[in-house]
């Protein structure tokens, strides 16, 4: 439960539906990691629309040009390997992260994915590391010079995998828990 003990904040004063929200969304004891992966695919967000700009031409970068750090070479608007045909890598990234977010926020409204959220999570997020993977490994060894903010965003979907895993072990052991 939402422990607010010693603070002015009481969840009473909130309205019936916000206070049940808040209340479902922390009253889950191994749900923290699923939120955090939620918080987390903000960042991504973020990153991958300055990296769609930047693809897109609309804003210049802050790396270094002709160095081992060369976001012109990696996500620029003439890389090579910055797009699968028509669309932009920056674009599936942006489509990944906000998909991450709305499959934990949906888990509040609907019980099957609320059931299946831990397996989800997984698959998703697993597809997305085994992509960013490849692409890192991509930047390192054929194209020869990283992006930061790509960099960036590998270690925000490895953090977010991480926690998955996590999520995914505590929700079986809660499950276990209950059969017994």
């Amino acid at each position: 439960m939402l422990d607010v003990k010693g603070s002015a904040f009481h969840p009473n004063l909130l309205p019936n539906t916000l206070r049940q929200y808040l209340m479902k969304a922390f009253s889950a004891p191994d749900r923290w990691q699923a939120r955090l992966i939620q918080i987390l695919a903000v960042p991504g967000l973020l990153i991958a629309f300055y990296l769609l700009l930047y693809h897109n031409g609309s804003l210049v970068a802050t790396c270094s040009i002709g160095t081992w750090e060369d976001c012109g070479l990696v996500s620029g608007p003439d890389a090579p390997y910055s797009s699968f045909g028509p669309i932009p890598v920056a674009l599936i990234g942006l489509i990944g992260y906000g998909f991450i977010f709305l499959l934990i926020w949906l888990a509040d409204w609907f019980a099957i994915v609320e059931d299946w959220l831990p397996e989800l999570l997984i698959g998703t997020i697993g597809l997305a590391l085994l992509f960013t993977v490849g692409l890192t490994a991509l930047e390192i060894f054929v194209i020869h010079a990283v992006c930061r903010y790509c960099l960036i965003s590998a270690v925000i979907i490895l953090a977010m995998f991480i926690l998955a895993v996590g999520y995914l072990r505590a929700s079986n052991r809660a499950a276990g828990e209950s059969k017994d």
